[in-house]
């Protein structure tokens, strides 16, 4: 029995990973930047979790930062993808200044937080 299920789960993640290589690379590219906000924020969890939270509006403010930015760009590679026909009107160019008028909002809304 388990030796079935580690077969399929390995040929779900063949099939993923043949899936995801015709991916385009700009959607790579804003998927790399996810991951690594959503790591840095588990380093400045992990980070607290050892040291202290002191200075606790300090904390909130990196980690909702991190969060923040991720969730803006999922938002990004949503409307970029070609697959999507719900953005297909908006220009590419377009979505990224929305993103960056968005970053921009967002970390000056951080910056009045910490104080």
């Amino acid at each position: 029995m388990a030796r079935s299920s580690s077969k399929d789960a390995q040929d779900l993640f063949r099939a993923l990973w043949s899936a995801y290589a015709a991916t385009p690379t700009n959607l790579k590219i804003i998927d790399l930047y996810v991951i690594f906000a959503v790591f840095t924020a588990a380093i400045q969890v992990v980070y607290m979790a050892l040291v202290g939270s002191f200075p606790f509006n300090s904390f909130l403010s990196g980690v909702l930062s991190c969060v923040g930015t991720a969730v803006l760009a999922v938002c990004l590679r949503i409307q970029v993808n070609k697959e999507n026909k719900e953005f297909k009107d908006l220009a590419p160019e377009r979505a990224f200044a929305d993103f960056v008028l968005c970053n921009l909002v967002l970390h000056l809304v951080i910056m009045n937080f910490l104080g």
